[in-house]
């Protein structure tokens, strides 16, 4: 039986808040009555995007004496969504993502205990699990990164299980899947700069921003030989982020859990469904796989419909394409 929980408002600091998963965390949680700080350095992030309800600071995790004034409002909550999470880029420029990633979690999390601030969310990656061994993936799945960037969130992960062991500090990592989909409202409209993720790519293709996409490798074990992934809306992850608030205001307990969906769509069914969509033929060519995508990667979020009382809601995959198509049929 589902304990009854209440809605606690609370202050909250976000980290990569301008950015596409943290605009749409922000609206959310703005939308649900809590006050919201973005902190974002822009890097990846749009001003465009910042609901103008939220606070807005201007700034980094590397700049410790930023941050700190910056989080030195008396706030309930850490949401910390800032990163660097191209896979690729990570195994050609390790030093940019240790930096970023690791150093800068590190200062936030010193701040974190510093300033007594006693919860924290925390954004990771499908990417820590690597290959899987078996689909769905669940939580219970070992850990073995194959890329830099998987690396750099498992190393975070562990530090803020040993930080919430040895100070007062209480979490929630959320493993997410593959984020996709607009705010149905039409709220967020800045694009994805340097997208690397399939759907925003195939987006620009069908706009013609982009003259055709790559589909890596055509022959794996699957119904139409490429590639299975599971996709989730970037709305459903927003709204985990509010019952992971009220988890943490009500248990006082951690928990990691993956967000996804449980089901998988290949590359060539998103490249038909976006034609469809768009009216128009997307140009591909296939390219060689590339090393570690596994054929298929769909997972379980079972913890997160028992213990978030979770499940999605804007997943079904046309609603991701349709809500992503508003927004790029008009940007170019």
């Amino acid at each position: 039986r589902k304990r009854a929980r209440r809605n606690i408002l609370m202050n909250i600091f976000i980290t990569g808040g301008a950015g596409y998963i943290g605009s749409h965390v922000a609206i959310q949680l703005l939308d649900a009555g809590h006050k919201v700080t973005v902190y974002d350095d822009l890097s990846l992030g749009s001003k465009e995007n910042i609901d103008n309800r939220a606070k807005f600071i201007e700034g980094s995790t590397l700049d410790i004496n930023h941050l700190k004034i910056s989080m030195s409002e008396n706030f309930d909550l850490v949401i910390h969504l800032a990163a660097y999470k191209a896979a690729e880029e990570s195994m050609i420029l390790p030093s940019k993502y240790s930096n970023n990633n690791i150093n800068g979690s590190i200062n936030l999390l010193n701040l974190i205990l510093e300033l007594g601030i006693k919860n924290l969310i925390f954004s990771s990656t499908a990417a820590v699990y690597g290959y899987p061994n078996y689909i769905p993936v669940d939580e219970n799945h070992e850990l073995n990164p194959i890329n830099f960037y998987g690396h750099t969130k498992l190393v975070i992960e562990n530090l803020i299980q040993w930080y919430a062991k040895l100070g007062e500090l209480n979490y929630v990592i959320f493993r997410f899947f593959n984020a996709a989909g607009y705010d149905t409202k039409g709220r967020i409209k800045c694009i994805e700069q340097n997208p690397a993720n399939l759907l925003p790519i195939i987006m620009e293709t069908a706009n013609k921003s982009r003259k055709k996409i790559e589909i890596f490798g055509d022959s794996y074990d699957t119904p139409d030989g490429t590639g299975v992934r599971d996709y989730i809306h970037v709305s459903d992850l927003a709204r985990a982020h509010e019952n992971a608030i009220n988890f943490l205001s009500n248990q006082k307990s951690n928990l990691i859990t993956n967000l996804a969906t449980g089901e998988g769509y290949s590359v060539h069914e998103i490249i038909k469904l976006a034609e469809k969509l768009s009216g128009d033929k997307i140009n591909y060519h296939i390219a060689n796989k590339r090393d570690g995508d596994p054929p298929v990667l769909i997972a379980s979020s079972k913890l997160a419909y028992d213990e978030l009382n979770w499940k999605p809601k804007y997943s079904k995959i046309d609603t991701i394409l349709d809500s992503m198509w508003n927004i790029y049929k008009d940007s170019k």
